[in-house]
């Protein structure tokens, strides 16, 4: 158990964590995310709430479909990172990262009270629901399915839907995750979120995995970690997220931080994110890149599905190409390494036909 975000986490469970990582991606496992804040949106104004804080296109989201999104500053910089679902009931759902919960908290209720002053309908409710991730391609779909009364293929890749989850009903089931494997997040009211864990572990396909196996298999799929790769001093243009921006939203300039965003697209950013791949066996890439190629990695681990080490950073852009050699500093040696696309392991999200 290891302290994280002002909660005590599991780092890895009895296979440890090369086993269970694997097994993730082989078969399917359960991680306890609960410490994710959970915060409902509602009223009339909601959207336009949520879009005068995130560069997103809320307003575009069909009944039950979600997207990732950033909640940015004036200076363009990133806050957090946000799932937001436009629900088929009458409220946003939001998640946000553990470690950004008080201050995203902050500056929700913050706009919330300023546009109320002004007559708005916004009210905010936050979720004391635990938050299970069920994740793992094939299996997850064959284990949730035997529990479900709907039916999960229908159910793509970033929608929501509520329902009854082997008995525990007032479910919301959230087809995304953080693993790269086609999975689901399960918002289970907090008195039954041990009665429906323990019948998902009752699968001999389900192991329980933690803080550590979630890092690498995150890494392997390319996804950004708050407070590593993505922070208040890096713009969505810097970090490579501009596919969050919908167009109409880059067009209005109407979130914070828009005019030094854009100009950065028109400008191009002077950093870019790369991904790393080292050869230098047992050694994990923690440091800055070689001098003569400036940078820094800002996520680095053994990769268990790939056997070398594997890491993220940013470089100058015209450093950036896949296929440019560097080499990386580990306690103070210098290691061989070369500049590869993203992702390093293949991505398995499910789109229903």
């Amino acid at each position: 158990m290891v302290p994280f975000a002002g909660w005590t986490l599991p780092l890895h469970y009895g296979q440890g964590h090369l086993q269970s990582h694997l097994h993730t991606r082989r078969h399917c496992s359960l991680f306890d995310v609960s410490h994710m804040l959970q915060t409902l949106v509602y009223g009339r104004d909601r959207i336009r709430f949520m879009e005068s804080l995130v560069v997103g296109d809320i307003a575009e989201l069909k009944p039950g479909q979600g997207t990732l999104t950033l909640l940015t500053n004036d200076k363009g910089g990133i806050t957090d990172d946000l799932i937001v679902t436009n629900t088929s009931e009458d409220h946003l759902y939001v998640v946000s990262n553990a470690a950004c919960a008080d201050k995203d908290l902050a500056i929700l209720r913050d706009r919330a009270a300023q546009l109320q002053a002004t007559g708005s309908d916004v009210h905010l409710e936050v979720s004391d629901n635990a938050l299970l991730a069920l994740q793992g391609s094939p299996s997850m779909a064959r284990v949730l399915q035997a529990g479900l009364s709907d039916d999960l293929a229908k159910l793509s890749f970033m929608n929501s839907i509520t329902t009854t989850v082997f008995g525990v009903p007032g479910c919301r089931v959230t087809r995304c995750g953080y693993t790269g494997e086609d999975g689901v997040e399960i918002s289970v009211p907090a008195a039954r979120a041990v009665e429906l864990a323990e019948q998902l572990l009752g699968v001999p396909d389900v192991w329980l995995a933690g803080l550590a196996a979630r890092d690498s298999l995150r890494l392997e799929a390319g996804l950004c970690l708050y407070g590593n790769d993505i922070d208040e001093t890096v713009t969505p243009a810097e970090a490579g997220l501009m596919w969050t921006l919908g167009k109409r939203r880059r067009v209005a300039m109407d979130f914070p931080g828009a005019a030094v965003i854009m100009a950065q697209v028109k400008d191009k950013p002077r950093r870019r994110p790369v991904a790393v791949t080292g050869t230098g066996a047992g050694h994990a890439m923690l440091n800055s890149l070689c001098p003569h190629i400036p940078g820094t990695v800002t996520s680095g681990c053994p990769s268990p599905c790939l056997g070398k080490n594997i890491a993220m950073g940013y470089v100058e852009a015209a450093h950036s190409r896949a296929g440019t050699e560097l080499t990386v500093e580990v306690r103070k040696k210098r290691h061989p390494a070369v500049i590869t696309k993203m992702p390093f392991v293949p991505t398995q999200y499910y789109m229903a036909k």
